[in-house]
C-alpha cells in the first residue's frame, strides 16, 4: 500500500508584505507530482476614492489556528500537495496586498476547488476586523459582515453536514 504524503501547510499571518511569484514557486519546488498551482490574492481597494487605509486587527495565534482549520478541511477533501496561505495585518493602504491563498495538487480541478473553498472560509471564519480610515482624514468605521460572503461558503456545505 502507498501511503499519500502529508500535505505541506503553511499558514503566516503579520504585518509583513510578500512575494506572490516566490511562494508560488515555493509550491512547486521542483516536486514532479505538481501539475497544477492555483492561487489567489486579494488587494486593499481605494472604495472609489474614499479610503485611506483599512486596518485589520487579528488575535495573534488565534488567526493562525482557525486559518489552519479550514487548510485542514481543504486537504481532507481535495487530494494537495501543498498549501500556503499568507495574511497581512495591521494597516493596509490601497493597492497593497492583504492575502495570498496558494494550493498545489497533481490535478487543476483540486487546485482550483481548494483555493476557493479556502478564500471562502477566510472571509467568513477568519477572526479578523477591518476598520476604515477614510481618505479625508476621519475615521470610516469597522466593516460589518457581508451576507453574500456567507452565502458563498455555504455552497460547500454537504448533504450530512
Amino acid at each position: 500500500m502507498v501511503m499519500a504524503a502529508v500535505p505541506r501547510i503553511i499558514v503566516c499571518v503579520g504585518p509583513d508584505d510578500f512575494d506572490v511569484g516566490a511562494e508560488i514557486d515555493a509550491l512547486q519546488a521542483g516536486d514532479p507530482a505538481v501539475g497544477a498551482v492555483t492561487s489567489f490574492v486579494g488587494y486593499c481597494r481605494d472604495e472609489g476614492g474614499r479610503l485611506a487605509a483599512l486596518e485589520l486587527e487579528y488575535y495573534p495565534g488565534m488567526a493562525e489556528a482557525e486559518i489552519g482549520r479550514v487548510v485542514k478541511e481543504a486537504v481532507a477533501r481535495w487530494p494537495l500537495l501543498a498549501v500556503t496561505v499568507i495574511h497581512r495585518g495591521g494597516r493596509i493602504k490601497p493597492g497593497e496586498r492583504i492575502v495570498l491563498v496558494a494550493v498545489s495538487s497533481s490535478h487543476r480541478e483540486a487546485a482550483f476547488a481548494a483555493c476557493d473553498y479556502v478564500m471562502d472560509f477566510l472571509k467568513t471564519r477568519a477572526p479578523f476586523w477591518k476598520k476604515e480610515h477614510l481618505a479625508e482624514g476621519t475615521n470610516g468605521g469597522w466593516v460589518a459582515a457581508k451576507a453574500d460572503d456567507d452565502k458563498r461558503a455555504d455552497r460547500w456545505k454537504s448533504k450530512t453536514d
